[in-house]
């Protein structure tokens, strides 16, 4: 059994299409096939069935996946000890929220530095749905976002909230605000269900955008009204040229860790929980 066939199984266990996984792996049809007839060889069991339905899983395909991504996992996990081998003790591959890195990337990991002092540290910053996948694959460590995925490979733990606020250049309440100047912002599925109710009948602005830093920078060049995050609307309230909008509520919104389950009660991943929690706590 090779790494690359368990790759492909579990593209296909998503797509349920050769050609879709051909696509997304960028290889050929002939080779994802190769690949998932040597793994049932190796396993003396049929994972797929092809009809002109579509491409389904077998009993036995449903069985192996679970163990294909703990073998995914293990693997990515080894090849990663194996290459940071050097002046360091422990690596940790990190992905933070984009929302959370815009103004404190440097506090985020001045605090990861000070409980890991003899750590390399990798910092990137995504959406919540790909970080999960990262996390499921071994790509990452540690993650903290907004919307947890209910996977059973995953741990999560609520450390915090940041909260939006809403600006505007002109308007002082919401029925004086213009779709034309609305800024239509989508920053989490539980933001979205919050923030519809506030602004009914403005979801049809013609700009919007799911980054607090590229809001800001609209607002910033061409004016308007829209949800930012308070650090963000402190800033720029207090530089004078917006001001907040009186009847808008505040947004809060939650902020997970997630890690694979197995690091749950890791001495090193508990640390870095904790320092998380602060960081967001402000102590």
């Amino acid at each position: 059994m090779q790494i690359e066939q368990l790759e492909t199984f579990l593209d296909l266990m998503e797509t349920n299409s050769f050609n879709r996984t051909a696509e997304r792996l960028n290889l050929t049809q002939s080779t994802v096939s190769a690949r998932i007839h040597a793994l049932e060889t190796s396993l003396g069991r049929k994972l797929f069935t092809r009809s002109r339905a579509g491409t389904q899983p077998t009993p036995a395909g449903f069985r192996l996946l679970d163990h294909a991504r703990s073998l995914r996992h293990q693997w990515t996990q080894a090849r990663r000890s194996v290459q940071s081998t050097g002046n360091f003790a422990l690596s940790m591959r990190i992905g933070i929220q984009h929302d959370l890195v815009s103004n404190h990337i440097a506090d985020w990991v001045t605090g990861f530095r000070r409980v890991l002092p003899d750590a390399s540290f990798y910092i990137e910053h995504d959406f919540s749905n790909q970080m999960s996948i990262d996390l499921l694959a071994g790509e990452l460590d540690l993650s903290i976002l907004f919307t947890p995925k209910n996977l059973p490979d995953l741990h999560h733990e609520l450390i915090g909230e940041v909260g939006y606020r809403m600006i505007s250049s002109h308007a002082n309440c919401i029925k004086e605000i213009v779709p034309e100047s609305y800024i239509f912002t989508n920053f989490s599925p539980a933001f979205d269900r919050m923030h519809r109710p506030v602004v009914a009948g403005l979801d049809e602005a013609p700009l919007s955008s799911g980054q607090n830093i590229t809001v800001c920078g609209l607002l910033s060049s061409l004016g308007g009204t829209a949800y930012v995050l308070e650090d963000s609307a402190i800033e720029m309230v207090a530089d004078g040229a917006f001001h907040y909008v009186n009847d808008a509520p505040r947004i809060p919104q939650a902020v997970y860790l997630a890690m694979h389950l197995r690091n749950r009660h890791s001495h090193v991943h508990r640390r870095m929980l904790d320092s998380a929690r602060k960081q967001l706590s402000g102590t």
